[in-house]
């Protein structure tokens, strides 16, 4: 064969190899690319939260294993007092913002996927026990709206109309157990069970006299007692969920009495209470003290003394702890106590403005708001070492999506 036909064959070859070579590193680099990208495109949302930015009608998407932000979405209107569900797949958030919008969040894409003005002011809202419907308490109009949680069409429109016939405003709005909500009427002293269990028209069931001015309420874990706080008196009202037909029971009726009364700079949240083995940690009002009540009898069995008065009172999830932060002006601490002592083990000043607080559902973190640093710091709660600061425009709310599975949250 010709030498010069030979070198000719080879150059080609060589050309050959060298392209099947490119073609196959080519190809194996789009498709590591796309296996990278279609792992990254997938999440869970068990370790996903979000941050409410009051100031700016915005919300932070955040993970709790790396402590990081991951979005930030606008478009929420005031939130200048807003408060979040999740659906039991922890996908979406339900957000109630001050200006009656409720607003349904996509925490995996970061998208609002559907919101509705639903009245005038807003002050919280529930999700059902099956996730089906969210309901909205109202100032104004004073009353609550249900909606269908897939597509926020109204199932029911529940005016507070009071038994002397005026309308009240509503508080202390919770899920319990059977596909029902209960709540109370600011105005009329009432408490009201809203029961959804039979068909999207509900049953109410309504209390009266159950003291002056409920300003807000919470539920215990197991969902058998609603118990709403006082502000015109001091006590607060129960509810034995299990046992309606008795009806309402005062508990720790007087339990300021004879002592000055202080000006009230905030009133406290009674849904932030703390329960700890057998006992209740909760804020008093107007005072410089955490009350501790026993839950077999209801009665007080010791009071606290800390900072300032108190307006979240929180349990690490093991109970082990009780987190406490304070009213203007003396909003810049947090108190920790250790339950088995009664004592203060850690007080720190993180910055001015310290609004809620939140654990990770086995406590080892605690993600703290902090409004006027304009930050989120995160703490463990064992060495209580600042693990994280995370920019944020006036925070105030944390909610991580495991609320999805706890009644009355």
């Amino acid at each position: 064969m010709d030498r010069r036909a030979i070198e000719k064959g080879l150059a080609a070859m060589n050309g050959f190899i060298k392209s099947f070579f490119l073609a196959v590193i080519a190809f194996a680099a789009v498709t590591v690319a796309s296996w990278a990208q279609a792992d990254g495109g997938l999440r869970a949302t068990g370790d996903l939260g979000i941050v409410i930015e009051r100031a700016t009608g915005s919300v932070k998407i955040i993970e709790t294993s790396g402590r990081t932000e991951l979005r930030r979405v606008e478009g929420f209107g005031d939130l200048s007092h807003a408060s979040a569900v999740y659906s039991r797949d922890e996908r979406y958030a339900f957000i109630f913002g001050r200006d009656g919008g409720l607003t349904k969040l996509d925490i995996l894409t970061g998208k609002i996927v559907g919101r509705v003005i639903q009245a005038g002011n807003s002050i919280g809202g529930a999700i059902s026990q099956d996730g089906s419907l969210v309901a909205v308490s109202n100032y104004k109009p004073g009353g609550i709206k249900v909606f269908d949680s897939a597509t926020l069409e109204l199932v029911a429109d529940i005016p507070a109309i009071a038994a002397d016939g005026t309308q009240s405003k509503t508080i202390g709005l919770v899920d319990i157990p059977g596909q029902k909500f209960v709540f109370s009427l600011y105005n009329a002293g009432e408490t009201w069970i809203v029961d959804f269990s039979e068909s999207r028209t509900p049953k109410i069931t309504k209390f009266t006299d159950i003291g002056e001015l409920p300003y807000d309420a919470l539920v215990t874990d197991d969902g058998r007692y609603y118990i709403a706080g006082l502000f015109g008196e001091d006590g607060l009202a129960m509810l034995d969920l299990w046992q309606t037909e008795k009806g309402i029971t005062r508990i720790l009726d007087g339990y300021g009495k004879g002592e000055e009364k202080l000006p009230v700079y905030k009133m406290p949240h009674l849904e932030g209470w703390a329960k700890a083995g057998d006992n209740i940690f909760l804020p008093a009002i107007g005072r410089h003290e955490v009350l501790v009540v026993d839950q077999r009898t209801w009665k007080e069995v010791g009071r606290i003394p800390v900072h300032g008065q108190p307006v979240f009172v929180v349990a690490r999830p093991d109970g082990r702890q009780v987190w406490v932060n304070f009213a203007h002006p003396l909003n810049d601490t947090l108190q920790v106590i250790d339950v088995p002592s009664r004592k203060i083990i850690r007080s720190f000043q993180p910055g001015k403005a310290i609004l809620h607080m939140e654990f990770t559902p086995r406590g080892e973190q605690v993600w703290v708001s902090i409004r006027d640093a304009n930050r989120v710091d995160v703490y463990d709660t064992r060495t209580f070492e600042r693990l994280a600061e995370i920019p944020a425009q006036k925070p105030s709310g944390i909610f991580l999506a495991a609320r999805a599975h706890r009644t009355g949250l």
